[in-house]
């Protein structure tokens, strides 16, 4: 990508407040706020596609040995055991939960791989004429759902649960996980698709007028082709995203539900010498507490309970404030939606733990570590409150607010 470009916009709306924006012409290093809803339309951190190129080729030359090479490794019971990101996952598949073992899997190896897939086939693409749309509207949603510091600080949870049975030791796999998480938030940080948009599908400036809509999957401000679909993504083009509050209400509505079999069950089931112990989420953060493990417990009950439950009650009360057209501040409505967008990832922290839990700690009779059944229900809740986020339409935040100016 050309980086001495300059962007030259007529006229812009805000995808997330509609705020009509005229743009003048800015460089690559500047950064462009919202003047409405004060959120950064431009970071000022966009970077070539040639060192996205090289970044995502190091990704992908550091996937085999981080994924397949022992991360950790422990002496147990006169055993060595490794621990590695393929096996946790092959257990819990082979426990009878294929569903969990597939939330596992794409969050920790189909994302990350398929961040780097995609600008490879961008590159690629780009010279043999291929139709990149597709890949450009899946690098929109795929940034949330790389999760390789999540999962490495499960292993790091991992690490400090095992100690109190064995002495761990670092393989030459985890070098290679921690390089692949680096260069993955590299990738994320650095990779403006709005600019890629407009490097790779060049659309005539949107006219001045009022009939302009905003398209939410490329950030395309324009009037509709003749099918209604935006001209630069040829995606259905909509004044706002049909059925945004329905949707979103259903999953969270869905996720409120499963998230008390998920906090009730066990999550874990842990076998020492023929005795059975059960822990709830709950239960295994006053585990950690007994133990000493204060830090590891506060982590865990932030990211566990904290967080899922926060993340709904702001939800609802997002949701409550635009169908009853609140008067709160719009910018702090949007301050709390941009907040539970950033958490909600870092719920799966608890799932991670297991599946590394599930390869270090399987011997048999003596001593076994088993996924419960809570795991399976709050798998699902925390994809489904990420997937809540993802649905609302935050301009009805501002058309709500617009409502209740116009009552007054």
């Amino acid at each position: 990508m050309n980086q001495s470009n300059h962007t030259d916009m007529i006229l812009q709306r805000c995808c997330y407040c509609n705020q009509k924006i005229h743009l003048p012409n800015f460089s690559v290093r500047q950064v462009i706020v919202c003047p409405q809803c004060l959120t950064q339309l431009d970071d000022g951190r966009s970077w070539s596609l040639n060192r996205l190129l090289i970044l995502a080729i190091t990704l992908l030359m550091l996937a085999p040995i981080a994924f397949w090479q022992p991360l950790i490794s422990i002496n147990l019971l006169g055993a060595q055991i490794n621990a590695n990101v393929i096996e946790g996952i092959r257990l819990i598949n082979q426990q009878g939960d294929p569903f969990t073992a597939s939330i596992v899997a794409f969050c920790a190896i189909v994302a990350p791989l398929l961040l780097p897939t995609c600008i490879i086939y961008l590159f690629i693409g780009q010279r043999l004429n291929l139709n990149l749309r597709p890949i450009l509207l899946i690098l929109r949603h795929l940034k949330e759902w790389v999760m390789l510091d999540v999962y490495l600080i499960a292993l790091g949870i991992a690490s400090i649960k095992m100690q109190d049975y064995a002495t761990v030791y670092i393989n030459n796999g985890l070098i290679a996980f921690i390089t692949m998480s680096i260069v993955s938030l590299l990738i994320i940080i650095h990779m403006n698709i709005d600019r890629l948009w407009q490097y790779f599908y060049v659309v005539e400036d949107a006219p001045k007028t009022e009939n302009t809509l905003t398209c939410t999957a490329c950030h395309y401000t324009g009037v509709p082709n003749s099918q209604g679909k935006c001209q630069r993504c040829h995606r259905p083009l909509h004044y706002r995203e049909p059925l945004s509050l329905q949707k979103t209400w259903a999953a969270l509505l869905a996720a409120i539900v499963l998230l008390v079999p998920a906090n009730l069950l066990p999550i874990s089931i842990f076998y020492l010498n023929g005795k059975r112990i059960e822990d709830t989420i709950y239960s295994g953060v006053v585990s950690l507490i007994d133990s000493g493990n204060w830090p590891i417990a506060i982590i865990v009950f932030i990211a566990s309970i904290l967080v899922p439950f926060i993340k709904i009650i702001i939800m609802i009360l997002l949701l409550f404030s635009i169908q009853f057209n609140s008067k709160t501040d719009p910018v702090l409505r949007m301050k709390l939606l941009k907040i539970v967008s950033w958490i909600g990832r870092w719920s799966m922290l608890d799932l991670f733990v297991i599946a590394l839990m599930m390869t270090l700690v399987n011997r048999d009779q003596l001593m076994s570590f088993t996924m419960g059944p809570a795991a399976l229900y709050f798998g699902t809740a925390v994809i489904l409150t990420i997937l809540a986020v993802e649905w609302l339409d935050s301009r009805l935040i501002w058309d709500s607010y617009g409502k209740s100016k116009s009552t007054k």
